[in-house]
């Protein structure tokens, strides 16, 4: 047998090594696994007193592995050996275990389904219908029959439970539970149903079994279903399950947004965003409100130039509209009080939670009024269009989920003026972005403005900021010169919603704002001319409709209330 060698400064751990002593081992282990039981192991040692000088080289001399490091080294190779008989049993498991499941594939594909053309045509239902027309097969009367339904949508869920194989179906209007059973649990498509499939579904509507729970409180029993071979979606590593997932990173969730969508979370947002839009345009039109739809390329500016994207156009310059508001002042005359629900961009390289670079606008202008019929005007729109949503049961519902303690605010809304805010931050040692005391003038920051609205814990409207931070256009109040007539509408958990303000109506005073701000009148001369020819008191307002959704729905961000969210560093997909 042969002698095998360990040298631990100049030795290596590879199969390579032959185990010589010119080609030793790096340890005792790993000498021990390649060559287990030989005669005898030398490990490299320094030369101890009444070894042979002839034999040591450097100081060191072959010595026989003691007898703990051998007992480590064979303990550590049975360790091994079973590992490896473990492994290699479970892989000839899981070869038959493979052999037998592609036996049954390869079987399943046999199993062709026709359908019984002896039961009823099928009526064609979306998930969530209901009606005199879609009736249920009572649990307690086995006579009675339910309607024979055709369904189409993509699986949501499903489980199997012996031989029975239950089904959430999705369709964009609801959900509805199917059950199949027999030989349609025997398909090849069965057998390898992944999410995310679409499937085209027949079979009789029934009440669900006492103490069960399903959507609607009804399940489809199929007796017939299709699953063209185009519409199978995705398994194995690339199974929706696997790509997005609670713990994949944000940044890769958002790159997989049209995936995202698909969970319940995200459609349920934007079907409330949906609503959310219908039930402003209703509340519009009851208040005599009408809608217009201004441009959103623009060759002049409305919140400050810091924050225009400008572009190219046809050889001139133009950029992307920060807001509709000057266009909708244009519309007074001829049309009375007008909105619209437009898009809105922001060249801000600002990352908070509550700022994207495009974003949803609501926006109203109305003719002939005070400072306060503005603040009732933002007040009761706001609560009508909760109203509206809130009567639609199923929107409702949503909101209860995503939302569960949301209750509808109180009017009137609370009215604090800048100065007392100002006042209120001092009070409370809410310091400003330079860490010190607020002081009359500061533009009061996010994180400030925020705290505080948490802390009051109820709709604020915040008015009568100082002219000099704020747009040129807003009017100054009468008996305070130093400030405007604006508003700001904050709510807890997300800050300012809604901003708005009288507009300058006399021309002398418009020319003077523009003045001070250094911007060519010339180039506004569409919205000057409106102070020229017949002007009015006159004042309006914009909402954030992504804020708005993300204080009723409690979202994180504005990010996940918007179907592809833009902000810097971001405009994909």
């Amino acid at each position: 047998m042969a002698t095998i060698y360990i040298d631990e400064d100049v030795g290596r751990d590879e199969p390579g090594q032959q185990g010589t002593e010119s080609s030793p081992f790096k340890t005792l282990q790993f000498a021990y696994l390649q060559h287990p039981a030989e005669a005898q192991y030398l490990v490299r040692s320094p030369a101890a007193e009444g070894d042979a000088d002839a034999d040591a080289v450097d100081g060191n001399v072959w010595k026989p592995a003691t007898k703990s490091a051998l007992k480590k080294a064979v303990n550590y190779h049975e360790q091994q050996k079973k590992k490896a008989a473990r492994e290699q049993e479970l892989a000839v498991r899981r070869k038959q275990e493979d052999d037998e499941r592609n036996a049954v594939l390869l079987k399943a594909k046999e199993t062709v389904l026709e359908e019984d053309a002896s039961l009823p045509a099928p009526i064609k239902i979306k998930l969530d219908e209901v009606g005199d027309h879609v009736k249920l097969r009572s649990i307690d009367d086995a006579d009675t029959k339910g309607t024979r339904v055709r369904v189409v949508g993509r699986v949501h869920r499903e489980r199997k439970q012996k031989d029975v194989l239950f089904i959430t179906l999705r369709d964009g209007y609801g959900f509805m539970q199917v059950v199949l059973s027999g030989k349609l649990t025997k398909t090849y498509e069965a057998l390898t149903l992944t999410r995310e499939t679409s499937m085209e579904i027949y079979g009789e509507m029934r009440q669900v079994p006492a103490g069960a729970r399903a959507p609607l409180d009804r399940e489809l029993h199929a007796d017939f279903y299709k699953i063209p071979n185009h519409w199978r979606a995705a398994g194995g590593d690339d199974a929706i399950t696997n790509r997005v997932t609670a713990d994949t990173d944000r940044s890769t969730l958002l790159n997989l947004r049209h995936l995202t969508l698909r969970g319940e979370t995200a459609s349920s947002v934007l079907l409330v965003r949906d609503a959310v839009e219908f039930a402003f345009s209703q509340a519009f039109k009851e208040q005599r409100i009408r809608k217009v739809s201004p441009p959103a390329l623009v060759q002049t500016q409305v919140e400050g130039g810091a924050t225009l994207f400008q572009l190219g156009y046809y050889g001139d310059e133009a950029y992307l509209t920060q807001s509709s508001q000057l266009y909708l002042e244009t519309c007074l005359p001829s049309m009375g009080d007008v909105y619209c629900i437009e898009k809105s961009f922001r060249a801000e390289k600002s990352l908070t939670r509550r700022h994207l670079s495009e974003f949803t606008h609501v926006e109203a202008e109305l003719d002939f009024i005070t400072f306060e019929d503005l603040l009732s005007n933002i007040e009761h729109m706001m609560c009508r269009v909760l109203e509206i949503v809130l009567a639609d049961p199923v929107i409702a519902g949503y909101i209860k989920t995503l939302n569960p303690d949301f209750k509808q605010p109180q009017r009137p809304f609370m009215r604090m003026r800048y100065s007392d805010a100002i006042d209120w931050l001092r009070e409370h040692e809410i310091l400003n972005e330079e860490g010190q005391p607020h002081s009359f003038g500061d533009d009061i920051a996010e994180a400030a403005e925020r705290q505080m609205t948490d802390i009051i814990n109820k709709p604020i409207f915040l008015t009568h900021f100082p002219a000099e931070i704020k747009a040129f256009y807003m009017q100054k109040d009468r008996e305070d010169s130093r400030v405007t007539e604006s508003v700001d509408c904050l709510m807890p958990g997300v800050g300012e919603i809604v901003g708005g303000s009288m507009r300058i109506d006399d021309n002398d005073e418009l020319m003077a704002a523009f003045k001070r701000e250094g911007l060519d009148p010339a180039t506004y001369y569409w919205y000057t001319d409106q102070r020229k020819y017949g002007s009015s008191p006159h004042g309006g307002w914009g909402l954030g409709l992504e804020r708005f959704l993300a204080w009723l729905c409690k979202q994180h961000t504005v990010r996940d209330c918007c179907l592809y969210p833009r902000f810097a560093g971001r405009c994909a997909p």
